[in-house]
């Protein structure tokens, strides 16, 4: 499985494509803030002659789904995140404006994803993670063959999510990553939400929150 980010909006969110040999294709946190950026996404799946048939979320905050309905519109696909974060699409313009931004209505998904599930795509399989702590319904996607695992913004290169936004908690975040992240290889790499990509060997370590 082979892996391209793209770093959108104000935020500097991580929105990423996944695709395999089949060239079918999952976008993960469609984040794109304009159309210039979707166009950059758009031209990056024409060139590899890839088939988008996933639009995924790790979690609904506004900065991760700034580009969901222009996804949806250009590849007639329907988007899936866990439920328990349904309601932040509904909030997504007046929590966007408290941090000075716009987005526009964004419909809520159609997919309910849950811990364990799997998202297939090609012959590639996503394995569901929730991972509560950040929103209530943060999920994490792991691919075991590849040991990619896409973690959005439970976990970062020496850090963790915040949990000061409706429906965080410190505790249950720390304790979902010790349970379901670092029991992992170490050799796993960690795609994280925004910033550079980590190991699961380097967060266990030397991250200051997970000692």
């Amino acid at each position: 499985m082979e892996i391209q980010l793209f770093v959108f909006n104000p935020i500097q969110e991580n929105t990423y494509v996944l695709w395999d040999e089949t060239g079918e294709c999952v976008i993960v946190d469609a984040g794109c803030y304009n159309q210039r950026e979707f166009d950059k996404l758009d031209n990056f799946i024409q060139s590899k002659n890839l088939r988008p048939v996933k639009l995924i979320n790790t979690h609904c905050h506004f900065d991760h789904i700034f580009g969901i309905e222009r996804c949806r519109e250009k590849y007639n696909l329907e988007w899936g995140a866990h439920f328990y974060d349904f309601f932040l699409t509904e909030g997504a313009e007046s929590q966007a404006s408290m941090f000075g931004f716009s987005i526009p209505p964004v419909a809520s998904p159609e997919i309910k994803l849950d811990d364990n599930q799997t998202v297939c795509f090609g012959k590639s399989l996503l394995k569901v993670l929730h991972v509560p702590g950040h929103s209530p319904g943060s999920i994490c996607f792991y691919e075991e063959e590849s040991r990619i695992l896409l973690t959005g913004d439970v976990l970062f290169d020496g850090s963790i999510g915040r949990t000061d936004l409706p429906g965080g908690d410190y505790e249950t975040l720390i304790s979902g990553i010790k349970a379901k992240l670092l029991v992992l290889p170490a050799e796993v790499d960690v795609y994280p939400g925004h910033g550079p990509a980590t190991t699961i060997g380097d967060e266990k370590a030397r991250n200051p929150f997970l000692q």
